[in-house]
């Protein structure tokens, strides 16, 4: 081993806990975990599957499992990432899948988008992430939407394998380590309008959409130009990586994508994709049509599979999303009705089922969730729906409450 730490204590402790992590991840358990998220993705499910994410982990430190004793910066880095994993299944583990390899991703950087975004906070607590945001409107004029600057794609090679070499060197005789690309998600997916909100704050934006229509769909074009840029750079750079585990929050093994003939030369049609407009969950079908779908056909035909939404309600909206090539799972939220989502979904599509996390707030109320999951579970069953389940978006000051709502969720869906 190459890897020069001082104290071998915190060298132990790193080793010991990916060591647990390894065990789960090769168990029969875990295998057959793969086996259900497959089932559900190629629309053979077996039974719903059913996830927590999103969880807000300053609450959730129980019996201290999440304090880390590394000093060491890189070390503590990994500590940290195995114990998440670790307390994640012990109290919300429902149906989590380990991915038996650990993955160096990419070091991929852009240049400048040209436009920054300018914000005011707002915090509950300094230890959470989730804050409050109000946005200055940076795209009032035509002027404004020129300074928007197609990006440079650069890739930190060195910098890539230099990490993967030390961890290979701490735990690589343990279990597998390799460097892989970036995938279809957020970050590299067709989400134009998460980036105007940004620049020009909600209610801006829903004003421009009814005043101002051309001028947003100039600023929806360059966006969407500026994407297709740099997903042709990130080809190009053969940036991309196969193999994804989750695509949002949502179970992303599949037997039904094309599998690359080199996996050092990965292809969108190798991957999921995703979109989604979540500011549109308060406009027309027909603008989100023309404002998004539109746009989001040019970007996403490349992929071998889609997935499309997030906070949105999609219920109304499934005829206008069956134009997008290779769509596969449609995120249905608390806003949508799930009987009618089943009844147009079918067998055709995977149902991405969003339960309501207020449930897990600061009320709880046993009855409630068990009829809403019941409901979900008996809409797919009953109109042949493949169907994930993923409690995400959390936020509780009762740990206790999660640890519950996974214990009902499994008793229920283990009775489909």
């Amino acid at each position: 081993m190459q890897v020069n730490i001082k104290n071998e204590k915190e060298l132990k402790v790193v080793r010991g806990l990916a060591a647990q992590y390894y065990n789960i991840a090769v168990s029969d358990e875990n295998i057959e975990k793969a086996r259900l998220f497959r089932a559900v993705n190629d629309r053979k499910m077996i039974r719903p599957v059913v996830l927590m994410d999103e969880l807000p982990w300053f609450e959730l430190n129980i019996d201290n499992c999440l304090d880390c004793v590394c000093e060491d910066e890189r070390l503590r880095g990994l500590e940290s990432h195995f114990r998440y994993w670790l307390a994640r299944r012990k109290y919300f583990g429902c149906d989590l899948y380990f991915n038996p390899v650990f993955s160096i991703t990419k070091r991929i950087g852009f240049s400048s988008l040209g436009v920054h975004v300018e914000e005011q906070i707002l915090r509950t607590s300094e230890r959470n992430h989730i804050v409050a945001h109000q946005f200055a409107d940076k795209l009032q004029t035509d002027e404004d939407i020129e300074k928007l600057s197609f990006q440079t794609v650069s890739y930190d090679e060195a910098g890539t394998k230099k990490y993967f070499e030390y961890v290979s060197d701490i735990i690589g005789d343990i279990m597998p380590v390799k460097i892989s690309g970036v995938s279809g998600d957020y970050g590299i997916g067709h989400s134009i309008w998460d980036t105007i909100s940004f620049l020009k704050g909600a209610e801006n934006l829903l004003a421009d959409l009814a005043e101002r229509p051309e001028f947003m769909h100039k600023i929806a074009r360059k966006l969407t130009d500026i994407n297709k840029d740099k997903m042709r750079q990130l080809e190009e750079l053969n940036l991309f990586g196969a193999d994804q585990v989750y695509i949002h929050c949502t179970p992303a093994l599949t037997g039904d994508l094309e599998r690359p003939a080199d996996y050092d030369n990965i292809k969108p049609r190798n991957l999921w994709g995703r979109a989604l407009a979540q500011i549109f969950s308060s406009v027309s079908k027909e603008m989100h049509d023309e404002f998004d779908i539109k746009y989001a056909l040019e970007y996403m035909q490349s992929f071998g599979m889609v997935y499309y939404g997030c906070c949105e309600p999609l219920d109304k909206k499934i005829d206008i999303l069956k134009k997008l090539k290779n769509l596969r799972k449609i995120s249905i939220t608390p806003w949508a009705d799930i009987n009618h989502a089943a009844e147009v979904m079918g067998s055709e599509f995977v149902f991405s089922s969003k339960p309501n996390p207020a449930h897990v707030g600061a009320g709880f109320d046993e009855s409630v969730i068990r009829a809403e999951l019941t409901e979900i579970v008996d809409a797919v069953k009953r109109n042949n729906c493949s169907c994930d389940i993923v409690l995400k978006d959390i936020s509780t000051g009762r740990p206790e409450h999660l640890i519950k709502w996974a214990e009902i969720a499994m008793q229920v869906v283990n009775g489909y």
